[in-house]
């Protein structure tokens, strides 16, 4: 970890790099927090294409496929040659000149996760970190004599035990539960897991019918976890996790919040709708071999009418 006390890791501007990609839920919301603590001139940063695609395109043998590096306005196609997404806001690996996260793996003798989001130390060519809910609360407290915000402070120490009991069974339900009923290998583990979700997004409404936030009136980094989740849902996970019993916007509260969140500055921003849905309808071709990107209820539109 990132901290004064660490002689192995200080907090140094411009030591340090962050990998993400604007898809992914979990490296979404630390791309988040280094923007709204102001710490965009301290780490650098690094967008993948929101599309998988072989890692090792010269090695027939090796059918690995993930998050790989491209070019804005250049069209990509999943790893069976079908669809055609094109996204701006993607970011080279200027530190490293990687083509692929892999690389990053293999460059740092890290376990190969092959995941994001990575927060990489350029001094000792490391990965410092690759657990978002780490990186995080170091964005948020550890770089404060370098932020542009440094009194903001989204893991306050007075609601960490409500933060800590929000975010066990907000994770379990909700945010890995739409993944549980998407890649459920059986109706039964469906069914359960739908049946889950269902009860912790009724909880979820209960709760927000007399507070503005999950913690009460102030915004935390438990708002960001949830958030990240609720935006994907009606563009994403309804169709294609089949989480579609019931939307996000059938949700009166929960609709409420969405909208007072999405105001929150950092949120909008660092949001970017045709990565996500780019990178769920086109990286699992077991999934949606052909790449077809639905048209969708535009969420966005919805959060920003009055």
């Amino acid at each position: 970890m990132i901290s004064a006390d660490n002689e192995s890791f200080k907090p140094e501007a411009g030591r340090y790099h962050l990998y993400i990609s604007w898809a992914c839920p979990w490296a979404n919301r630390c791309a988040m927090v280094r923007v709204m603590k102001g710490l965009e001139t301290t780490i650098g940063l690094s967008v993948v294409h929101p599309t998988w695609g072989k890692t090792r395109p010269d090695n027939p043998q090796d059918s690995h496929t993930g998050w790989a590096f491209g070019e804005s306005g250049v069209a990509k196609v999943n790893v069976n040659g079908y669809g055609n997404v094109v996204v701006n806001d993607i970011k080279p690996d200027t530190i490293n000149g990687c083509k692929y996260v892999r690389d990053l793996y293999d460059l740092s003798g890290a376990p190969p996760t092959y995941s994001v989001p990575i927060l990489w130390d350029i001094k000792t060519k490391s990965i410092v970190n690759n657990e978002s809910s780490d990186i995080v609360l170091m964005l948020n407290s550890a770089f404060n004599e370098f932020a542009e915000k440094p009194n903001l402070d989204l893991a306050p120490v007075e609601l960490k035990a409500s933060m800590d009991d929000l975010d066990s069974w907000i994770y379990n339900d909700i945010n890995n539960g739409v993944y549980k009923c998407g890649f459920a290998r059986s109706q039964e583990a469906y069914d359960k897991a739908l049946k889950d979700l269902e009860n912790a997004m009724g909880k979820l409404d209960c709760l927000l019918s007399d507070r503005k936030y999950v913690t009460g009136e102030r915004f935390t980094m438990s708002d960001i976890r949830l958030f990240v989740t609720l935006i994907r849902f009606d563009e994403v996970y309804v169709v294609y996790f089949k989480c579609d019993s019931k939307k996000v916007s059938e949700y009166i509260n929960i609709m409420r919040y969405c909208k007072d969140v999405w105001k929150v500055p950092g949120i909008k921003e660092t949001t970017k709708m045709d990565h996500i849905k780019g990178h769920y309808f086109t990286s699992h071709p077991h999934l949606n071999e052909l790449g077809i990107i639905p048209k969708g209820p535009n969420f966005i539109g919805q959060l920003e009418m009055k």
